[in-house]
């Protein structure tokens, strides 16, 4: 049994929310973010929380009503706050600039790398080796963090790379003669 579906979602002033029977509208300052609903699930609406109620009493439905949960909470997050992530550039020359709706990445190849920037994404350059991924969808945000981060992850030998401003690195020792 699931006992994040069990607490209700606070609902901040500025944010509509719309539940339909089989998807769910989250707007607010931010954005507006969609969501179709299992059919597990049972979304009720009140004045200023959003419950999520199993239809059955199983093992599946509890899971997944907890699922959605979660995933409601992060709309209304989303679009209330929104969610960044912060990337690091680590090495000798390592660079990026955002023109317009691309990124600019110097890695270290023989060649520059030109990121496109998804719609709903805006990423941000405060100096030349941090990269500041933001948007109102959590899972957005992360992908295309995650695909930034894979141009150049970061080696266990000089930590140079590209890495979340969070990450530790492990490093490994040096060949000994």
């Amino acid at each position: 049994m699931s006992r994040v579906a069990k607490s209700p979602i606070n609902v901040p002033s500025g944010v509509n929310i719309d539940v339909s029977d089989s998807e769910i509208t989250v707007k607010g300052p931010k954005g507006t973010l969609q969501q179709f609903i299992h059919e597990f699930v049972d979304v009720k609406r009140e004045d200023a929380s959003i419950t999520v109620a199993p239809k059955a009493e199983s093992r599946e439905h509890w899971a997944m009503a907890g699922t959605f949960r979660a995933l409601i909470n992060n709309m209304v997050t989303g679009v209330s706050n929104g969610f960044s992530k912060k990337l690091q550039l680590v090495g000798v020359g390592y660079r990026a600039q955002v023109k317009g709706k691309v990124l600019n990445l110097n890695l270290g190849f023989s060649h520059p790398i030109d990121y496109a920037i998804p719609e709903g994404i805006t990423v941000e350059t405060p100096s030349n080796t941090e990269v500041v991924v933001s948007g109102c969808d959590k899972q957005k945000v992360g992908q295309v963090a995650s695909e930034i981060r894979a141009f150049r992850p970061p080696e266990p030998y000089k930590g140079k790379g590209v890495r979340y401003a969070d990450e530790y690195v492990v490093r490994k020792e040096a060949k000994k003669k």
